[in-house]
């Protein structure tokens, strides 16, 4: 067994171990597989293993595999930073955008998906941790941006993403993932017409666990799929 292989298993093992405990469906939590930096090779061999939705980072180093690899093969997700000038790249490549963090990204994102017959899910990126060195939406402005997002017709909100600060000690990410749950609540009570947030894209190779036991369906794993990158 690959290495990968029994990576993966022992992962979705722990996913499934912490959902039953806390009373949720293990097939709630999906595993997102992050591929940065990581060759075609090692991507393929993740498929090969059973892993079937890839998280990557740069747009130009995944164009690259997703063009060898292709869409019905795997599902993947753009979990960078994305800058305007590069969403046309990022909507035809990618399922899922989970770093949308401005309207003026959204409106981009709206009008290339439009030009293209497509209908581009999305998760808002919430700045949780209010860090100056992270991208995101301000926490109290996530409300805000949906309500200006909301008309868009090409945009499928899906949901919030977020990166807490890393912690030796992962229980101290808690209360970071409550906040952003908290955030989810307040804008399912608005009832938005276009928007499920049916999402938290919360929890790393440290911190997933408590990630999950705060409501994350989504958790996006590298490291300890893959090891430390080069």
């Amino acid at each position: 067994m690959s290495s990968i292989k029994g990576n993966l298993e022992k992962i979705n093992e722990i996913i499934a171990d912490t959902a039953l405990s806390c009373g949720r469906k293990p097939e709630d939590v999906l595993l997102i597989a992050v591929t940065k930096k990581k060759n075609t090779a090692t991507v393929m061999e993740a498929i090969q293993s059973g892993a079937r939705h890839f998280g990557e980072n740069y747009i130009q180093e995944a164009v690259s595999k997703i063009d060898t690899i292709g869409k019905e093969n795997a599902c993947w997700h753009f979990i960078g930073h994305l800058q305007s000038n590069k969403a046309a790249i990022a909507v035809k490549y990618f399922e899922y955008i989970h770093t949308v963090d401005s309207f003026k990204l959204a409106k981009e994102i709206n009008r290339q998906a439009k030009a293209i017959h497509k209908i581009q899910k999305i998760l808002i990126q919430v700045n949780i941790s209010n860090e100056k060195t992270k991208s995101g939406a301000e926490a109290e402005k996530t409300v805000e941006l949906i309500k200006q997002i909301n008309t868009f017709e090409n945009i499928s909100l899906q949901g919030l993403m977020c990166m807490p600060p890393y912690f030796e000690q992962p229980e101290q990410a808690r209360g970071f993932f409550k906040a952003l749950l908290l955030i989810r609540n307040d804008i399912m009570a608005h009832q938005f017409s276009n928007v499920s947030v049916n999402h938290l894209s919360m929890g790393m190779s440290n911190d997933f666990r408590i990630a999950i036991e705060e409501g994350s369906t989504m958790v996006r794993i590298g490291t300890s799929i893959f090891g430390e990158r080069n």
